[in-house]
Parts: structure tokens; C-alpha cells; sequence
């Protein structure tokens, strides 16, 4: 399951990439079409990569929320909850182990 939520963020993460250079490409045309400077043309590539970053980010931040979702639903422990477990059991053993002496 993770590997499919893995896939399909990897996917998006091309899909802005490939945005991008889609982008540059656009500011080329309107540059030649639209008589832009090279400042002009810098300034607006400039807006649309950032614009492709923080929407990347909210990709990111949506995939990693459907993918803890979808470990809440299948009953996935976190790294947190584990370790949290582990020190539990550390502590019951060692007072299991008083009590036996």
C-alpha cells in the first residue's frame, strides 16, 4: 500500500518537474511573442517557479497525510508509538525481574 502512495507522490513530484520546464518553454514563446525583455521574461519564470515550489510542497504535505491516514486506518504503528511501547515493556520487564529475586 505504501508503495502505490510512494508511486503516486514520485508521479506528482515528475508532474511538477515537468511543469516546470513547460514553463521555461512558455516564457520563451512569450518572450519572442510579446517582445518581453530579458528581465521581464527572468521575473516571470521567476513567478512560476516559485509557484511550482509551494505548490510541490502542498503535494508533499497532502501525501504525507493521506499516507498517515491510510497507516491510522490499517492499524500502522508510528516510530513514536513504538518506541513508546518498547520502554514500556523495558520497564515491565525490569520490575518483573525485581519481583521474581
Amino acid at each position: 500500500m505504501l508503495e502505490i502512495v510512494e508511486k503516486t507522490l514520485l508521479t506528482g513530484i515528475g508532474a511538477v518537474a515537468l511543469t516546470q520546464k513547460k514553463a521555461e518553454e512558455l516564457i520563451d514563446d512569450l518572450k519572442k511573442r510579446m517582445n518581453l525583455t530579458e528581465e521581464e521574461g527572468k521575473n516571470l519564470l521567476e513567478k512560476l517557479r516559485d509557484a511550482a515550489k509551494d505548490n510541490q510542497k502542498r503535494l508533499e504535505e497532502m501525501a504525507q497525510n493521506e499516507v498517515k491516514k491510510a497507516c491510522d486506518r490499517a492499524g500502522v504503528m508510528t516510530n513514536e508509538e513504538f518506541k513508546k511501547l518498547q520502554d514500556k515493556v523495558e520497564k515491565l520487564e525490569k520490575q518483573l525481574k525485581a519481583l521474581s529475586k
